[in-house]
Parts: C-alpha cells; sequence; structure tokens
C-alpha cells in the first residue's frame, strides 16, 4: 500500500529534523526541500538531509527515531562528492529518507558552512543558501534538478549572489548548462 499519498511527507521531514537536532547533530535539510524553499515548489517522495556527525554515532540518532524508521544495515556512497549515506525507509510509506555525511568535497564543506537557519514547518530549520543549491543541483543535472535551477533562479534572480554561483559551476564544470538554463528563464 502506498501511504506516501495518505502520510504527509512535511510531517515525517519535521520528524526526522526534530531527531536531528535532539541528538544535537548539526544537519541541513537539502535536495527538494530546499529547493521548494527558494523556488517553485514539487512533490517529492524523499528527503535528502546533510549531517555532521563529529563524535555522534548513527545509534543516537537510530535511538531518536524509534521503530517506525528502519535504516538500511549496509551504508552507501553518492558519486558526485563521494559522501557516505545511510538510506532510512519509513515503514508502511514508499518515502525514503537519504542521509548524507558531510565529505571532504569542497563545495560540499563549503556549502554546510554556510546553512543558515529558515523558518518552515512552523520551526527553524537549517537549509543550505539558495545559491548552494543551485551549484549542487547543477552538479547532478537529472531532469528534476534542472527543473529546481530553473525555478530558484526564477523566483530568486538578482538576489543571487552571481559570482559565488559562476566561481563553483566554473569550477565543477558546469557554466555551459547554467548559462543556458539562464537563458530559458523567460524575463517577467
Amino acid at each position: 500500500m502506498d501511504r506516501c499519498a495518505t502520510v504527509k511527507v512535511e510531517d515525517i521531514a519535521i520528524q526526522i529534523v526534530d531527531a536531528i537536532a535532539a541528538a544535537k547533530i548539526p544537519y541541513m535539510l537539502v535536495g527538494s526541500f530546499s529547493s521548494n524553499f527558494y523556488g517553485i515548489p514539487r512533490s517529492t517522495r524523499d528527503a535528502d538531509i546533510v549531517i555532521e556527525l563529529g563524535d555522534k554515532r548513527i545509534t543516537d540518532l537510530r535511538r531518536q527515531l524509534g521503530e517506525v524508521f528502519s535504516f538500511d544495515p549496509q551504508t552507501a556512497f553518492e558519486t558526485v562528492t563521494g559522501a557516505v549515506k545511510n538510506i532510512i525507509r519509513v515503514k508502511g510509506t514508499d518515502f525514503v529518507v537519504e542521509l548524507f555525511r558531510v565529505s571532504h568535497d569542497a563545495h560540499d564543506c563549503e556549502r554546510f558552512r554556510r546553512r543558515q537557519s529558515v523558518r518552515i514547518f512552523d520551526r527553524d530549520v537549517f537549509l543550505p543558501t539558495a545559491e548552494d543549491v543551485i551549484v549542487t543541483k547543477l552538479r547532478w543535472l537529472r531532469a528534476k534538478d534542472r527543473e529546481d535551477v530553473c525555478g530558484v533562479i526564477g523566483v530568486q534572480g538578482d538576489a543571487l549572489d552571481w559570482p559565488y554561483i559562476y566561481r563553483w559551476a566554473d569550477e565543477h564544470g558546469t557554466r555551459a548548462a547554467l548559462d543556458e538554463i539562464r537563458a530559458s528563464i523567460p524575463e517577467i
């Protein structure tokens, strides 16, 4: 049974974020939740969260979450930055949480350092900056990432720190894609 239709994905994200905060683990909510905040919202069936464990252990978080959340027994690797990740499944739903560790990738470290607290879901939640959402989405550049980049640029426009975005796009070899996307966004 697909309970994602009856379970609000925001409620699941809130539970995870609250558990991470209770475990005193620094984090930021990334992926579609962050691009929805800065751009044009779209539906999602997952939550992506970056954490910095430091001296904490993933078992601290597992205890905070309880039995509704099931951790895959094996860790995995994200292919772009090489970050270690845990997959957390929400029992009885198709909803998945990907819990990434901050990697040694230069941009991954920088976006975590620059994260900011914003008010969503009736609480303060850490998100990457709009610029870092764009830079990260350009690195992945799946169809939904391209749409998210268009949405964030379309909504944020001139408020964005373009020199920062260009610096990382040049470093990652995504400048041509960025320029093409920017040129495709109509003036309002």
